[in-house]
């Protein structure tokens, strides 16, 4: 599939319907994502620091997740979009910049969030933040080709600010020119249909907190159009290695290991996932 052909195909996944986006974090995640059905792809910007040995929220520079990203964009033949975290920077040029980079990374979008990158740090205030997603909309328009661009609004997921002030910075954020909405981690489904009833672009929901316990059909009936795994799958995977090896080392047990992939499934995966201009 041609960059032209992702960028078209991911902005049409967003049009109707409901889709599951799952978030690796290596080629070889991303080879197995794509044979098992996937449509498109997401970086993770904690699945990425983990991979670099760093914990999640400013782990990783902007440099650092544009490389990421193209080499999860040359795994597969799928459209592939940024988890680029606050853009970062504050200021909403940098956000505007960032946009242009991921556009000429070969990107079909990006998320940004309106936090502050540091331990404890508050939400950007409600104007900046608008701002932010204004400026980010403008950048992702003047690309003159189809990019999804996603605004977050992070606070009731950190706890800095309440439900109605998460709703009211989504409506800001469809206002500036948004073309996705995204509040991670509501309290529970009744908070998600206030969510939802709130604005008309499309809205994306994380498959973590109280959202696991729901199924793709269920969250589609509500109206979700796209479910992203965040971080999720990565934690898993290194619960795996925390557990076994914990029982290894700990215990002198090999039991967890009882539960491991086969070479033969994960090579046939890995050749099923790969597009056709294989790099090897």
């Amino acid at each position: 599939m041609t960059l032209a052909a992702r960028h078209q195909a991911f902005h049409d996944l967003h049009q109707s319907g409901c889709f599951v986006i799952p978030n690796p974090w290596d080629r070889g995640s991303a080879r197995m994502m794509a044979a098992l059905g996937a449509r498109a792809l997401a970086t993770s910007s904690a699945a990425h620091a983990f991979t670099l040995g760093r914990p999640d929220l400013g782990g990783v520079s902007r440099d650092e997740a544009l490389a990421h990203a193209q080499d999860l964009l040359a795994a597969t033949g799928l459209p592939v979009s940024g988890d680029f975290e606050n853009g970062f920077g504050d200021a909403p040029e940098v956000v505007a910049e960032t946009v242009r980079l991921a556009g000429e990374a070969g990107l079909s979008g990006i998320s940004v969030e309106d936090t502050r990158i540091a331990p404890g740090a508050p939400a950007h205030d409600f104007g900046l933040a608008v701002e932010r997603i204004r400026a980010g909309a403008a950048a992702a328009r003047s690309l003159g080709r189809p990019f999804v661009f996603c605004a977050r609004a992070d606070g009731v997921m950190h706890g800095t600010y309440t439900l109605a002030e998460g709703i009211r910075r989504l409506q800001a954020f469809e206002a500036a020119g948004a073309d996705l909405l995204y509040l991670p981690v509501p309290p529970g489904r009744g908070e998600l249909a206030q969510v939802l009833a709130a604005v008309t672009k499309p809205v994306n929901a994380l498959a973590a907190g109280p959202l696991k316990a729901m199924t793709v059909a269920g969250l589609a009936a509500m109206g979700i159009r796209r479910i992203s795994t965040g971080s999720q799958i990565a934690r898993l995977a290194h619960a795996a290695i925390r557990d076994s090896v914990g029982a290894m080392l700990g215990q002198g047990s090999f039991a967890p290991l009882a539960g491991a992939a086969s070479g033969d499934e994960i090579d046939a995966l890995l050749l099923k996932g790969t597009p056709n201009d294989r790099d090897w």
